[in-house]
């Protein structure tokens, strides 16, 4: 009888995370459909991504219910993950999906945050995604998770993002989850020749302009995006 209600347990245990995991994939199609591509976003990989990718794992426990919902989540330590529709904006506007080299490419993140964006470059990425977190009980949390979750061309660095990752310098795409007051130095420094780059720039607790910047022939192109609100980008 004992091993029979174990199995009972180990059975109806596994049917649960059938349904559940059915019950998020849709979820994750309606947040698609009804979020993203109704906006007009129409970048078909960057979508397929945003569909294939588990961001109820990447929210607290406390926020599964709303991690496909229309706006940012907190995550603790007064950071947040942003909301999809502005996850899939700013994955788009790094123009990933095009011509790449045989090799891929290298992509630096600014703001690991919870590891979700990192996950999106990572679907969607046959280089390597490099990702960059200041505060350390984030990055390794997030570190462990997309591990567990077999994204194995992503590593996490915990450190100060202002100064980049010089020692994998250059890169050909930069993305930035966090607001600074002015574009970093290093940053563009470490852009390699034809390169992107899509970050937030302006006040705290603001509104913000997201650029896209390409650079060509050593100069930098910027593309005003829209405005944004981000949280601030912290240093040491």
């Amino acid at each position: 009888m004992k091993y029979l209600i174990l199995f009972l347990f180990f059975f109806s245990s596994i049917f649960s995370f059938a349904s559940d995991e059915k019950k998020f994939a849709l979820l994750r199609k309606k947040m698609v459909e009804e979020q993203i591509l109704s906006r007009g976003m129409e970048d078909k990989k960057v979508l397929e991504a945003m569909e294939r990718t588990p961001r109820h794992k990447f929210v607290p426990e406390r926020y599964i219910s709303q991690a496909y919902k229309d706006h940012p989540l907190p995550i603790g330590y007064g950071q947040t993950i942003s909301q999809p529709y502005m996850v899939a904006l700013m994955t788009h506007y790094l123009k990933l999906t095009g011509e790449v080299p045989p090799s891929g490419l290298k992509v630096l993140e600014i703001g690991t945050g919870s590891g979700y964006q990192a996950a999106i470059l990572s679907e969607l990425l046959k280089g390597k995604v490099y990702t960059i977190e200041i505060i350390e009980e984030l990055g390794v949390s997030a570190a462990r998770l997309l591990r567990a979750l077999n994204y194995k061309n992503v590593e996490v660095k915990i450190g100060d993002g202002y100064f980049g990752w010089k020692e994998k310098a250059p890169f050909d795409r930069i993305i930035v989850t966090c607001a600074p007051d002015h574009l970093p130095a290093p940053l563009t420094e470490q852009l390699k020749e034809g390169g992107i780059m899509v970050i937030p720039v302006g006040p705290p607790g603001s509104y913000q302009t997201l650029w896209q910047i390409e650079k060509k022939e050593g100069k930098l192109i910027f593309n005003n995006m829209g405005g944004c609100i981000f949280v601030p980008f912290r240093r040491k």
